[in-house]
């Protein structure tokens, strides 16, 4: 069952090493919040040949997630109206997961009791390290103090489904202080962790400040024994690794990013949303004002493209293989023909043989050694 996502463009300050579209300033809030409410209306046929449907004509949605930027940035009163206008065209189904992502500095216990009174039921929280030299290293506003009370406020609220983000690879984070880190969090008892290695992106702050010598180069290897060392940890604390960059307890593994992985259909909104309902892949404009302009005027705020069955094969490789459930042979054959699949078994084989990819019961997986070389290992598998 198809999912909404909801791109909120805004952020207190700018993180050094984030890529994704945001501001620093709350310039265009009032503005954009007006055309996110039209877009909704607009775009709201979007799922509906892959989604149910109620009595009362309402499309049936299994996630919506805020994601950003930093959607905690919102009062209250402008989520619940965001979310008065999603149900005017959709509708949650039992058990829906509805993800709000949040900053620590923002969970304050009147914010989250406030947040608990609406429909959303999970938080995922951008922690990224309980270290104040890593924490200024990536330009956090938040302190290690203030992280691990935000879990706690979090609980206190009544949330249970929390998920906190970690960052590896951080110049200033030796391996000592990064098992510290996962120890911390195993310790709080949250349930799922996102951990991304650090990347470092062009045109952003940090990719200026190495060029410039003022920061130090992320190293691979640092990064990769880091990785290692994770996995290792987490699946001691029985976190099942189901995603390259995710682990959870079970019953708690992310539904909305599962969606992503598995193909799913799902709507976007927002400046820089993307979309995807199996035959098109849709995206909005990266840029605030941009996509307040054409709202305005009643024009989608997006560019489209068909998926080519070689494209889509290329991109259910992609997504598949960063599960432990891998990629299906069967699903491969019957959803875009023994080609496809006799490719994907000539590409396979050496990979096979050396280790990095394992197989069972018909489905394709990285080994513990392939996840170190996921994209690599997915490019090559590519038509």
């Amino acid at each position: 069952m198809p999912g909404v996502y909801i791109h909120i463009p805004f952020c207190r300050q700018a993180c050094h090493y984030c890529n994704f579209h945001f501001s620093a300033s709350l310039k265009y809030k009032d503005d954009f919040l007006k055309c996110l409410l039209k877009e909704i209306k607009l775009q709201k046929d979007f799922l509906e040949p892959f989604a149910e449907k109620t009595k009362d004509n309402k499309l049936l949605l299994d996630t919506l997630y805020f994601g950003g930027g930093t959607p905690s940035i919102l009062k209250v009163s402008e989520l619940i109206m965001i979310l008065r206008r999603i149900y005017e065209f959709f509708k949650l189904k039992p058990g829906a997961e509805v993800t709000l992502e949040a900053n620590p500095d923002d969970l304050t216990m009147e914010k989250l009791m406030a947040v608990r009174q609406t429909p959303v039921n999970r938080l995922s929280i951008g922690i990224q390290s309980f270290q104040y030299a890593d924490l200024k290293y990536l330009n956090r506003p938040h302190s290690p103090a203030q992280a691990i009370q935000s879990i706690k406020n979090a609980y206190k609220a009544g949330f249970e489904n929390i998920s906190a983000d970690l960052i590896y690879g951080i110049p200033t984070l030796n391996n000592d202080k990064w098992q510290e880190n996962l120890l911390t969090l195993i310790n709080l008892e949250v349930p799922h962790i996102s951990a991304y290695c650090l990347t470092v992106e062009p045109k952003t702050p940090l990719n200026i400040f190495i060029k410039r010598g003022q920061a130090e180069q992320v190293n691979e290897n640092h990064a990769g024994d880091q990785f290692e060392m994770m996995i290792k940890i987490l699946e001691k604390h029985r976190y099942e690794h189901y995603e390259i960059s995710n682990f959870g307890k079970p019953g708690y593994f992310s539904k909305h990013n599962l969606s992503y992985w598995k193909n799913i259909p799902y709507l976007g909104l927002g400046p820089s949303a993307h979309s995807y309902n199996s035959k098109i892949r849709q995206w909005n404009v990266n840029n605030t004002k941009e996509y307040i302009s054409r709202i305005e005027k009643n024009i989608l705020p997006c560019e489209k493209e068909t998926i080519s069955t070689q494209k889509g094969f290329n991109e259910y490789i992609m997504t598949s293989l960063r599960t432990y459930w891998g990629c299906n042979k069967n699903k491969i054959n019957r959803e875009f023909g023994s080609k496809f699949l006799k490719h994907l078994e000539k590409e396979a084989s050496s990979h096979l043989k050396n280790g990095l990819l394992i197989e069972e019961n018909d489905n394709i997986k990285l080994s513990a050694k392939g996840k170190l070389l996921a994209d690599k290992i997915a490019s090559d598998l590519f038509v």
